[in-house]
């Protein structure tokens, strides 16, 4: 099976048949701002137009049948913190966030757990059994810290989660086929993968080039987690359809992997 794409009422995004739980990952369209950020941009930190940021985010949820209030995110800073997210987190979407993580876990119903990207990997993940959800910022020092790893233990651990029982979605993000890195990057991933290090970094035209998904798709293998989908599509070679922090020089918006607890 792969990943389907929706189209609601111009609205595109995607979804993965493995996960049982309202979820998306965005794309570029389907939302009302102009310019550089036309046209579905979720980014909230952005110079995006805020009024326009809103009227995206009321499509988007419209589109899903969530709320606004139900949304809750942190400020992304390429780590690997783990934010554990109840209920009384919601209600904030336009105040900002005064937490620092890239991954979000919930066991409440109601909480729309949403992280943003633009080149790096959005990883959902949903616990029928437990009815846990978990959402993963992994860019590649999230990913050269196991984020993936981290957020399947502190699932476990948070409640009482089996990692058989959980279920990944791997979204659209930069593939192998366009990540060209320099050294520094291609020895972070092998520091952490080790033996499995080649199935994911090779070397070509004096550059490496570093497979986050298939990366971390080995870190949530390790923890434990055997059902494990992966979008095939490149936001590098889909700038269309996708933001490409790469392809834009970082003059871009951002789409969201986002899931809530039905």
């Amino acid at each position: 099976m792969s990943f389907i794409e929706k189209n609601i009422d111009g609205v595109v995004y995607m979804t993965s048949p493995n996960i049982e739980t309202t979820h998306a990952f965005t794309t570029r369209i389907g939302g009302v701002s102009t310019d550089i950020y036309a046209t579905m941009n979720l980014g909230l930190n952005l110079t995006d137009d805020h009024e326009h940021v809103k009227e995206n985010y009321r499509i988007i949820c419209r589109t899903l049948g969530i709320t606004e209030d139900s949304i809750v995110f942190s400020n992304q800073i390429h780590g690997a913190n783990v934010r554990l997210v109840t209920r009384e987190d919601c209600g904030a979407l336009y105040e900002g966030s005064e937490h620092e993580s890239d991954a979000l876990i919930t066991c409440d119903e109601g909480v729309a757990l949403t992280v943003f990207v633009g080149d790096c990997v959005p990883i959902l993940l949903h616990d029928p059994v437990r009815r846990a959800v978990g959402a993963i910022h992994a860019g590649w020092r999230g990913t050269a810290k196991d984020i993936s790893g981290a957020t399947v233990r502190k699932m476990v651990t948070e409640f009482d989660c089996s990692p058989a029982d959980i279920r990944a979605a791997i979204g659209p993000s930069i593939s192998k086929c366009c990540y060209e890195t320099d050294r520094d990057v291609a020895a972070a991933m092998k520091d952490q993968l080790q033996e499995d290090a080649d199935t994911c970094v090779t070397y070509r035209n004096k550059k490496y080039m570093v497979d986050l998904k298939e990366s971390n798709r080995l870190q949530l293998h390790r923890a434990g987690v055997n059902e494990i989908m992966i979008s095939d599509e490149c936001t590098f070679c889909l700038s269309e359809k996708y933001w490409s922090h790469r392809i834009t020089k970082g003059r871009r918006g951002s789409q969201a992997g986002i899931i809530i607890i039905n």
